[in-house]
């Protein structure tokens, strides 16, 4: 806005101006550093250390003081004089016809009107883009967002005993012309054998062959670029079907893929033979890569330069050493830099982005961090609440959105908001210290601070009765993925059970890698399916009377600003229904279809539906401001003049959850669903809210209230057994919902179903019937079975980082 403001009358008609903001004013903003939430993690072709720039600083090392050897004979690379070069084109060559070209833009984005000018204003009447001949007086729109190489043909010459001038010259005239590179390829009468490049070079060469090689670019260390990757894998290290060099690596059908493969052409390296011909020290890039990150900065930490080398590299090896001390610091040390994204644990993955941003060393600076805790188990969070106290002792200041109690705890100063939530907050409860914030009488925080959930939670249910019980097990013996190594374990069935264990102990490998491929499989056989085919385990028993599995995510629960909360859970069409039995309606002929605003003609025209136009702001980014058509309503006239109990189908979106279930208390089919989402504590969401809105943990609440409301006994009072699987299900949630979110996990499990939980959250550990926890550390240091059985029994375990947390709680 500001921006805005300061340009002249002039460029501001361009521009369409911007809503009034929601402040009058704000005073004392330093430059700003938000982190937020993000549930993905990336695709194959993101590794920890592209994610967090040490990568970058890799490949500026290589590039500066990496010695490039011939990928063939495996000698350094050399200068070569233009007489050898002509020797070389006469013997590779002998009796054809060749043309020589200029290499004038190799892999560059751009349109390059300029150069095909400069071309033809010097008699040149063609060039050769990415491969093809085009007229430099007719240049065709090239894509300015690809990448492009472009070659400039100097001249044609028939090699004979006596065009050795002729030769000489051209060579010399192309050397110029390209900065010292010369391709050359095979001519006939019909055309050029432009598969047949060869590349010399005046600067890089191999003086046992002969072949040229480009100078180093950063783009040859690269897994993103056509210059550096594997022509075999496309810079994912794996042979996966179908995948090309039009793919990202960041599609679902490739991130989730379990049945990978390493490339074989480049045994997961990644990159090509030129490239992994560079070597520093002896290493080439891939090899440093392979590094885990606490060896990576004993490489840079021990690494002996010269003085020459130190002046080169100074900056970079700063910047490089301290960004590996920070991933250590967070207890990251166990992760290889190649690591791919997709392989990460949600706590892994949560650290990477921090460290990725604070490891950065910035000083001055307002640091906004969204729930950094999630992922985290109680020991992760003790390292990670150090880190957030010297970034504030180095002069920045660090404002965190959080509901841990050990990170509240430890600020300096807390802003409580409520009361409640959704219409019912929106108000600064309190602002200070701790102990003035535990001396409110109206903060929720502040009661649950002072009160803490006590446990066993007894009158929810009875955690001995019901494990005394006959039970069933899931069992799986002789797991070896990742860091797992020949791990079994026992699951029963028909309890809430909890995987425990600190980032990175193998938590999500073992539910998401081994047991959901498994049983999804297995399921898709039929009950009588053999286990012949089992993936990363030798047995995989207990699974027959599961009928069905389902996870329950973060992931959105749609992408378009159209899906929202009412459509996800099921309750719109019914409202529909309720409109159009209207008498209004019926009078009109209005269909259900009629209050839809997705498709049809009840929706509004102007914005389609979505209630919001966005507008361009062309040097900024798009805004979107209510619609002035509907008002925001989403409905043409016609269909808000239509009633159900004194309400229009807009003002029904806009409803809060709470809202919402006194308005439909006499409408089961839709009562039934808002009082779920109540009890998991998303009574403050509007019907209508637009998903993309939602956090990871809201998201994955609502998925969880879709579920709940389909598990329903049959007519023989039993339901069918359901396998629920959740990542973090507390992510987001306040100390408050937990306690309801853990009324609704043992809902699901009283009427017969099975639940397993990814989790670091203390109070839903406690209240768990059987824990699994596993570690002792992360990454090599993890993949082990520490302590198996009900809390009470776990908490006796000394090895168990989770049983030191959690024996206050249980004591």
């Amino acid at each position: 806005r500001r921006y805005l403001e300061s340009l002249n009358a002039y460029a501001r008609q361009f521009i369409q101006s911007a809503p009034h903001p929601d402040v009058d004013a704000v005073h004392g903003i330093p430059p700003t550093v938000a982190i937020e939430q993000r549930t993905s993690r990336g695709g194959h072709k993101s590794t920890v250390a592209t994610l967090t720039e040490v990568y970058h600083y890799l490949r500026l090392l290589f590039v500066k003081l990496g010695v490039q050897y011939c990928p063939k004979c495996d000698v350094p690379i050399d200068a070569q004089t233009e007489e050898s070069i002509v020797s070389l084109i006469k013997r590779q060559f002998r009796g054809k016809t060749v043309l020589l070209l200029a290499p004038m833009v190799v892999a560059r984005k751009g349109i390059y009107k300029e150069l095909a000018q400069w071309a033809q204003e010097r008699g040149y009447t063609h060039l050769r883009v990415d491969g093809r001949m085009h007229p430099s007086n007719d240049w065709p729109k090239l894509d300015r967002y690809k990448e492009h190489s472009i070659d400039l043909p100097v001249g044609e010459i028939k090699l004979t005993a006596s065009s050795e001038p002729a030769l000489s010259q051209l060579v010399q005239q192309t050397l110029s012309l390209g900065n010292g590179f010369v391709v050359v390829c095979a001519t006939s009468k019909s055309k050029a054998d432009f598969k047949s490049n060869k590349l010399y070079s005046s600067r890089c060469a191999c003086p046992k062959c002969g072949d040229g090689f480009e100078a180093l670019d950063p783009r040859l260390f690269s897994y993103n670029s056509s210059i550096g990757w594997c022509s075999g894998c496309f810079g994912t290290g794996l042979a996966l079907k179908g995948f090309d060099e039009e793919q990202t690596g960041e599609e679902g059908s490739w991130r989730e893929l379990e049945d990978k493969q390493t490339c074989k052409q480049c045994t997961g390296k990644r990159l090509n033979k030129t490239a992994l011909s560079v070597r520093f020290k002896g290493e080439n890039i891939a090899d440093i890569a392979g590094l885990s990150v606490e060896a990576a900065q004993g490489w840079v930490k021990t690494l002996k330069l010269d003085s020459t080398e130190k002046a080169i590299t100074k900056d970079l090896m700063s910047e490089l050493f301290h960004r590996l001390d920070f991933l250590n610091k967070v207890g990251l040390g166990y992760l290889s830099l190649d690591r791919a994204a997709p392989t990460l644990s949600g706590g892994e993955a949560q650290r990477i982005r921090l460290a990725s941003q604070l490891g950065s060393n910035l000083q001055g600076v307002c640091y906004i961090l969204d729930e950094p805790t999630i992922g985290l188990h109680a020991r992760d969070n003790e390292r990670l609440i150090s880190m957030l106290r010297a970034l504030q002792k180095k002069g920045n200041t660090v404002i965190v959105v959080e509901h841990d109690e050990d990170t509240i705890r430890q600020a300096d100063h807390i802003i409580d908001v409520g009361p409640k939530a959704g219409i019912n907050g929106g108000e600064i409860v309190c602002q200070g210290s701790l102990n003035k914030l535990l001396k409110n009488k109206v903060s929720l925080t502040a009661r649950c601070l002072n009160e803490p959930l006590r446990h066993p939670m007894t009158e929810l249910r009875d955690q001995e009765r019901r494990l005394s019980n006959p039970v069933e097990f899931l069992t799986i013996e002789s797991v070896v993925k990742n860091n797992l190594k020949n791990l079994s374990v026992k699951l029963p069935l028909r309890q809430l059970v909890c995987l425990t264990g600190v980032s990175g102990s193998g938590k999500s490998t073992l539910i998401r890698g081994v047991l959901q491929p498994n049983i999804k499989a297995m399921l898709a056989k039929g009950k009588r399916a053999k286990t012949s085919n089992l993936q990363y385990c030798k047995a995989f028993e207990g699974w027959q009377s599961i009928d069905s599995l389902l996870e329950v995510d973060q992931t959105p629960i749609g992408k378009t600003t159209r899906s929202c909360p009412a459509t996800y859970i099921g309750i719109w069409d019914p409202i529909r229904k309720l409109f159009a039995a209207t008498v209004e309606a019926r009078v009109r002929g209005y269909s259900p279809t009629r209050f839809s605003f997705n498709a049809g003609n009840g929706r509004c025209s102007t914005c389609g539906g979505n209630g919001m136009v966005k507008v361009e702001m062309s040097f900024l980014p798009n805004v979107e401001v209510e619609c002035e058509a509907c008002g925001g309503w989403r409905f043409n006239s016609e269909t808000l003049a239509v009633l159900y109990k004194g309400k229009h189908i807009g003002e029904v979106l806009k409803m809060s959850v709470d809202e919402a279930v006194e308005f439909f208390q006499s409408i089961s089919s839709v009562h039934h669903s808002l009082r779920l989402l109540q009890d998991v504590g998303l009574g403050y969401l509007t019907l209508g809210q637009q998903s993309p809105t939602l956090s990871g943990g809201e998201a994955q609440r609502i998925k969880l209230v879709s579920e709940l409301a389909k598990a329903k006994p049959n007519l023989r009072g039993t339901a069918q057994h359901k396998l629920y699987v959740l990542d973090e299900p507390t992510v987001g949630l306040h100390m408050a919902d937990v306690d309801r979110l853990i009324r609704v996990l043992h809902r699901l499990v009283d009427v017969g179903h099975s639940v397993i939980v990814i989790e670091h959250n203390l109070d839903l550990i406690a209240e768990s019937d059987w824990l699994v926890d596993m570690g002792p550390e992360g990454g090599v240091k993890g993949g082990r079975v520490i302590a198996q059985g009900k809390p009470l029994d776990i908490i006796r375990r000394m090895r168990s980082h989770t049983a030191r947390y959690l024996q206050p709680l249980l004591a």
